[in-house]
Order: structure tokens, then C-alpha cells, then sequence
């Protein structure tokens, strides 16, 4: 794997194409839209980087960043992406995203929204339980004390391993929370949601989700 796409980026997706590009791979930018809007951040990025559009973004990459509003992830592209790994970073906010009906009533998740919509890739849920700048600033090389733990669910074991080695390379230790459904165990308003814990206070985290309509 030698290049990252991204569709959307803003927050989370401009760190993380700043941890790619550090790491050596090349990334493909984009947004809603005009390539043109992303020239700053390539110039920043350098030679490793270019803008395109969002179905540019998913066929020339081996890997594609989805970190978008959720109400928008219809509009990712299906047929680009066929066979991919594809990492989701979404979090839903009602007052942005518009209420939802299979994640208010807790039926589904954010990834498994996406991955219906992409059924012929592999998603994989993560960097969504982290603040955007965080990404640079807490990075640690491996065997580092203390280093942060981020987690990760997917449904295809090859695609969470893959994301697993990149997450390391970024500067993060990673938890396996096991399948897409379980990526409900740290969203907004549970004990791993933008907490900096490592592997051993993060599996507990985990551990102590509770859902929101268990919550008092």
C-alpha cells in the first residue's frame, strides 16, 4: 500500500494526510468542493500530495479516509472503491447530521450505515474518538510508556490488520473491539470518546459503554 485517499479534508483528514505523508505515502485530497480549495494544504504537504475529486480520491488509492458529516455519506463513491479497505472517522450529531432512524433507535451503527452503502468494500471504523489535532501532537513511537490507544472494529480481518500496522506507524497503539456493530462503544458520550487512554484504560472503556438507552 503506497497511497491514501481521502474524502474529506478537514479536521481529521488533514492530520491524518500530515501522518501519511510523514510516513512516507502519498495522498490523494478531497472535499465537496473544488480541488482547487485544497492548494494550501498540498503546498504544505509537498510533493507526496495532490487534490482531485472524491471519485479521483477513491480509485487512485489503495486505502480511502472517509471523514465526512455522516448525513452525507451516501454521497461517497460505491464502484471507485469496490474491494477496499475503507476506514470511516464519521460520528453522528443529530443537530448536524439530521436524525437518523436505525441509529436513534440503536439498530445500526455509523460504519455499518457506510458499509451497507459500500458493499463491496471493507470498512473499518477509527480516528473517530479523537481530537483533530491530537493526531499530531500524541503521536509516540511504539514501546513508548503510556503510549495512546485508539480503537478499531471491522467485519474483514485482513482490512483491520492492515489498518491496525498504519495506526502504529501513525504513533498509536490500537484496541480490536471485534465486528462493526461495536463501534457504538466509543461514540459521543461514552467513557472512550476523546480520552486519552492507553491500551489497558481504553479496553476498560470499552468495556463500560453503555448505550443511550441505558443511560440515566
Amino acid at each position: 500500500m503506497r497511497t491514501i485517499g481521502f474524502i474529506g479534508s478537514g479536521n481529521i483528514g488533514s492530520q491524518l494526510a500530515r501522518l501519511a505523508v510523514k510516513q512516507g505515502y502519498d495522498v490523494v485530497l478531497s472535499n465537496s468542493r473544488d480541488p482547487e480549495t485544497l492548494q494550501v494544504l498540498i503546498m504544505e504537504l509537498g510533493e507526496h500530495a495532490r487534490a482531485a475529486t472524491p471519485a479521483e480520491a477513491a480509485k487512485a488509492s489503495d486505502l480511502v479516509v472517509v471523514s465526512i458529516p455522516l448525513k452525507n455519506y451516501a454521497d461517497v463513491p460505491v464502484e471507485e472503491l469496490r474491494g477496499k479497505t475503507v476506514i470511516d472517522t464519521m460520528n453522528y450529531y443529530p443537530q448536524r447530521d439530521g436524525n437518523i432512524a436505525e441509529l436513534d433507535d440503536e439498530s445500526s451503527t455509523t460504519s455499518e450505515l457506510l458499509q451497507n452503502h459500500l458493499p463491496d468494500s471493507h470498512v473499518v471504523k477509527a480516528f473517530n474518538n479523537i481530537i483533530a489535532d491530537h493526531l499530531t501532537s500524541q503521536a509516540a513511537p511504539a514501546g513508548t510508556p503510556n503510549r495512546r490507544a485508539l480503537p478499531i472494529a471491522g467485519n474483514d480481518a485482513a482490512s483491520k490488520e492492515l489498518v491496525t500496522s498504519l495506526i502504529n506507524e501513525f504513533g498509536f497503539d490500537v484496541v480490536n473491539a471485534g465486528q462493526l456493530a461495536e463501534g457504538w462503544r466509543w461514540q459521543r458520550d461514552t467513557p472512550a470518546y476523546v480520552k486519552a487512554l492507553d491500551t489497558k484504560g481504553l479496553e476498560q472503556a470499552l468495556a463500560d459503554a453503555v448505550r443511550y438507552a441505558d443511560m440515566p
